[in-house]
């Protein structure tokens, strides 16, 4: 095998050409698009906070850079599709799961820096057990499934503690289930759905992670402690 054979893995390919996933490849703005809103809500909340009071909020930045690589990722791989692109497009996500329940954890939820690290670790071993389980029943959609679960679980813990933007966490999850559900279906209901339901995970997927980007750049990381001068 070689990093340019090709990977026909959804519905609406059917053939082996650029633009054989026309929707799939044109959904991906979706991302492009969350990307860019956050991006407005990150030097709007930026600008009104001031980096006087606030330590600038790179942490939210390299999430929205993130779903900027999600949507560029996403679109070679539904034109390309080979072996190459398939990188492209799992790398960035992979990266957004971990780095987000980090920074949820620790901004939203208020643990502290080690508490989010050993959290983020146990998510991943977990993950994995999860995956392998779920894999003959739900094919490449068991990845995923234990990043439902997280955002549910998180999203019902920060609501039951009365924590801000729990709600929006929770409904991220919400829209995330929707958003794995169609993803499923993509091959189950190809005869009667020729152009597939995985372009609409993508849309749905942009709106899951708005909600998170947008989550934690309203929390915003903690103020800095003013320095003692003597």
């Amino acid at each position: 095998m070689t990093w340019t054979d090709p990977i026909d893995a959804y519905c609406e390919r059917i053939d082996a050409s650029f633009w054989a996933e026309p929707l799939n490849a044109a959904s991906n703005l979706a991302f492009i698009l969350a990307a860019a809103l956050a991006l407005r809500l990150w030097r709007r909340h930026d600008a009104a906070t001031g980096t006087r009071r606030r330590r600038r909020d790179l942490a939210s930045l390299g999430l929205v850079v993130l779903v900027a690589a999600i949507g560029v990722g996403s679109f070679l791989f539904h034109t390309f599709a080979d072996r190459w692109s398939v990188l492209a497009d799992v790398v960035p996500i992979g990266i957004f799961i971990y780095a987000a329940l980090a920074l949820v954890l620790r901004r939203l939820a208020g643990w502290s820096r080690l508490q989010a690290l050993l959290g983020t670790l146990v998510f991943a071993a977990l993950s994995l057990v999860v995956e392998r389980a779920a894999e003959p029943h739900l094919g490449g959609s068991a990845a995923y499934l234990p990043a439902l679960a997280a955002l549910v679980a998180v999203g019902a813990g920060l609501i039951a503690t009365r924590r801000p933007e729990g709600r929006r966490i929770l409904g991220a999850g919400c829209v995330f289930a929707v958003s794995l559900t169609l993803r499923t279906l993509d091959g189950p209901l190809c005869d009667m759905v020729p152009a597939g339901t995985h372009f609409l995970w993508h849309i749905l997927n942009a709106a899951t992670l708005g909600l998170i980007l947008t989550a934690v750049i309203r929390r915003g990381p903690a103020p800095s402690r003013p320095r003692i001068t003597a």
